[in-house]
């Protein structure tokens, strides 16, 4: 059998791209979903579909999956998303909070779901980890979208885990937040102004004195809770538990 898959939303830039290459380098065969690509490898095959259009997405599911046996580890990584527009309710425009949602929450859940149900009866370990915030626990003024759709992963993350374990399906569903990642998410929030965000300050600092993570430094973190997750009971992690 082959050693693992690890199957990767977002996985051409920031905390996705970190992942891919950790996994690439464990010798793993890596299954990045994005609208772009940018590894070249021979272990690394490119699914190029765009995860905000659900109606193509709705489509593509029953292939994404469909070749998957004959690994000993399979990983679904829910990574790709979006902060949207940084303002107060009332300044938003309101087009793009469906496509926040639909990045944020629907695409994560239709690709568990699709995953669960191809891979329930597949005696591999089957893991889903799913991009946790800090965000989806804390108001956020600005953040109303990002906060609201980390909160409903989470959530989602932990009936998975609940009906997982009732079902004995074998599945471990897990949602870990990676700290402060030196990300273009970052450079977003650093861009903009106070009345639109009044932490903006904080994260300048942040980046000032060099205290966001590195993509590859995130990454090792992430891939220590994934070779042990028999160590955390909680569904919600955090990599700075590490």
């Amino acid at each position: 059998m082959k050693k693992s898959l690890f199957i990767i939303t977002g996985a051409s830039k920031g905390i996705g791209r970190g992942l891919a290459e950790k996994a690439l380098k464990t010798g793993a065969e890596v299954w990045g979903i994005n609208r772009t690509h940018f590894i070249e490898h021979e272990n690394y095959k490119a699914l190029t579909y765009d995860l905000s259009n659900i109606p193509t997405l709705l489509e593509k599911l029953p292939q994404i999956f469909s070749n998957t046996s004959g690994f000993q580890k399979i990983v679904l990584i829910n990574n790709a998303g979006t902060l949207g527009d940084i303002e107060h309710l009332g300044e938003i425009d309101c087009k793009s909070i469906p496509a926040l949602f639909d990045l944020n929450v629907n695409a994560p859940l239709l690709l568990m779901n699709q995953f669960i149900r191809d891979l329930k009866d597949n005696e591999s370990e089957k893991i889903i980890i799913n991009i946790s915030s800090g965000a989806g626990k804390n108001a956020v003024d600005g953040w109303s979208g990002y906060c609201a759709s980390k909160a409903a992963l989470d959530m989602a993350s932990k009936v998975a885990a609940k009906e997982a374990e009732m079902d004995g399906t074998g599945f471990i569903i897990k949602a870990i937040a990676p700290g402060v990642v030196d990300t273009e998410m970052q450079t977003q929030i650093r861009n903009t102004n106070e009345k639109s965000f009044s932490g903006v300050d904080k994260f300048k600092n942040l980046k000032a004195d060099n205290q966001l993570s590195s993509e590859a430094e995130v990454a090792e973190k992430y891939f220590h809770l994934i070779n042990n997750l028999g160590q955390y009971t909680d569904v919600i992690l955090d990599v700075r538990q590490v």
